[in-house]
């Protein structure tokens, strides 16, 4: 009877001087819910960048985001900042699949590469804008066309290789 006693009290929640005592069992369960919660809250509370798109607010935002993101090899998001045409899909299809075939050395070079904006031209106010510029792992100018399109402004790529405004 005694043995019975004991293996209830074991169960039962016992205030002895201020704190509280739980059965092995109840410790281990309230663990083993604690820490799935905290993995919850940890996946839910995590971001993934690629999959975040912020409207540029001029044309020298939509420019720099896309060459920032193509110099990290991040052309999923880069194409957001795109002018949508074949075009422009057949150039940042073949800078992605050039990208694909250098060493992981250079890789990180151009994904940690400054971004050195020489010139910004806005070549109809308010509407086309090319901007020169290099990064400080290639250091050879280029130049990218912006233009504002249905009230966003998207990347002109394939002016990057014909030049033809």
């Amino acid at each position: 009877m005694l043995n019975n006693m004991c293996r209830t009290l074991n169960y039962l929640k016992l205030k002895v001087s201020g704190r509280i005592f739980l059965p092995l069992k109840l410790k281990k369960l309230f663990m083993k819910n604690l820490m799935i919660l905290f993995s919850i809250l940890l996946v839910f509370s995590c971001k993934n960048n690629e999959n975040e798109f912020k409207e540029p607010e001029n044309a020298l935002d939509a420019g720099r985001e896309f060459i920032q993101l193509s110099l990290q090899g991040k052309f999923n998001a880069a194409n957001r900042f795109m002018l949508q045409d074949d075009d422009n899909k057949f150039w940042l299809d073949k800078w992605s699949k050039d990208f694909a075939k250098i060493s992981e050395q250079e890789k990180t070079a151009f994904a940690t590469a400054s971004i050195n904006i020489s010139e910004v031209a806005d070549v109809v106010p308010d509407s086309v804008t090319v901007i020169v510029f290099s990064n400080s792992y290639k250091k050879s100018p280029q130049k990218v066309k912006v233009i504002k399109q249905g009230g966003h402004w998207k990347v002109d790529f394939k002016y990057t290789f014909s030049g033809n405004l």
